[in-house]
């Protein structure tokens, strides 16, 4: 049974930076993808950011782009979100997500749909 649990979010001032989590438990291999995407009220969630199992191909959201970096350690088995220069606008829930045997490609990394796995969420506030 494959397990995501986030950590890492929390209230932060505008400018501000955050470093969120994700560690997976119960299942590893060398060819998933892994994600963040995010959900603030009233809003459908939307990609974030999405790493290949090597950490050498990454994808961005143009809204986040040169404020986000996503890496991972794979001994740890921990996928990383570093969120600089927040905004009011950051404010969601982000969750973590896995697709364990995908291929990478930029369009397909940012579908929700190929995500078979998703960790509950962590919450991440940015005030004004």
């Amino acid at each position: 049974q494959v397990q995501l649990v986030e950590s890492g979010g929390g209230l932060v001032q505008a400018g501000g930076s955050l470093r969120l989590s994700c560690a997976a438990s119960g299942r590893t291999g060398s060819n998933d993808v892994m994600a963040w995407f995010r959900q603030a009220p009233g809003k459908e969630r939307e990609f974030v950011a999405a790493v290949s199992w090597s950490g050498s191909k990454t994808a961005y959201a143009e809204s986040v782009k040169g404020r986000v970096t996503i890496s991972r350690d794979n001994a740890k088995n921990t996928v990383y979100l570093q969120l600089n220069s927040l905004k009011p606008e950051d404010t969601a829930v982000y969750y973590c997500a896995a697709d364990y045997g995908g291929v990478w490609s930029i369009p397909t990394a940012q579908a929700m749909g190929r995500y078979d796995y998703w960790g509950q969420g962590t919450q991440v506030t940015v005030s004004s």
